[in-house]
């Protein structure tokens, strides 16, 4: 696993509740995995953080959330070690995932969270927030 470590303080919400990446024009993907990035110390360099940067906006065509499959790129960078098929792990987590989101936010796909939570002043915050809340409660658990 990289980074973390059982019993450190770390909130990828509390991260960008305080205002990380506001300045930064970053797309709910990228904010995801450059705060996560920061908040569960990943290791990741510059060049590695733009895999995020197609993801934004359900893929540029509105399909699942830029959050979420950021957030599942977390997933595998902290779960997995060498490759997916190594156990169910990711597969799971990954289900997981998805399933308390659409639960809580009504869909995992880009175009009716951007027509439910989307406003002017705040954009996409509220879906983004959601995902890193989810995304923090499955990493705490798996990390102690």
């Amino acid at each position: 696993m990289h980074g973390l470590e059982a019993g450190e303080n770390w909130m990828l919400t509390e991260l960008l509740e305080s205002g990380y990446a506001k300045d930064k024009d970053l797309n709910c993907a990228e904010q995801i995995l450059q705060g996560a990035n920061e908040a569960y110390g990943l290791g990741l360099d510059e060049d590695h953080l733009k895999v995020a940067a197609g993801f934004g906006g359900g893929m540029a065509i509105e399909s699942v959330c830029g959050a979420l499959t950021a957030a599942i790129m977390v997933l595998g960078r902290l779960y997995v070690q060498e490759r997916a098929h190594e156990s169910s792990r990711i597969k799971d987590l990954t289900q997981e995932l998805f399933e308390l989101y659409s639960k809580e936010m009504g869909s995992i796909h880009c175009a009716p969270l951007k027509e439910n939570y989307r406003t002017p002043e705040g954009k996409c915050q509220t879906v983004i927030l959601k995902a890193a809340e989810i995304l923090d409660g499955i990493v705490k658990r798996e990390t102690i």
